[in-house]
């Protein structure tokens, strides 16, 4: 979930502060296993209606919003880190270069 994800009015489509809770109680819920997730490209997202929304006013569409996995931004944002890890020459795990590619794959299928 985006947190600071912005609508097209340019404000926040997340409350945040002591509605961040909320995901956090959904998180508690998967480890639990009393909540519902769907899988995306960069991991297990809240199911719709597995949030606990009672009593926030949120814009219509907002929470779609807020769990929709942007491939290319995610994209972008990933490969902008292959620089920073490089640095790193050859004592940068070869577990997370392979977790790297693997996500990329993930994101481009």
């Amino acid at each position: 979930m985006n947190w600071f994800r912005r609508g097209k009015d340019g404000g926040f489509l997340w409350p945040g502060y002591g509605e961040n809770l909320r995901v956090l109680k959904w998180i508690v819920g998967r480890v639990n296993g009393e909540a519902e997730a769907v899988e995306t490209p960069i991991g297990y997202v809240p199911a719709p209606g597995s949030l606990d929304l009672n009593g926030l006013d949120l814009p219509e569409g907002a929470i779609e919003e807020l769990l929709h996995v942007d491939r290319e931004g995610w994209l972008k944002e990933v490969r902008s880190s292959e620089e920073f890890f490089k640095k790193f020459g050859d004592r940068f795990p070869k577990t997370l270069w392979r977790e790297y590619r693997n996500l990329i794959a993930r994101l481009q299928s």
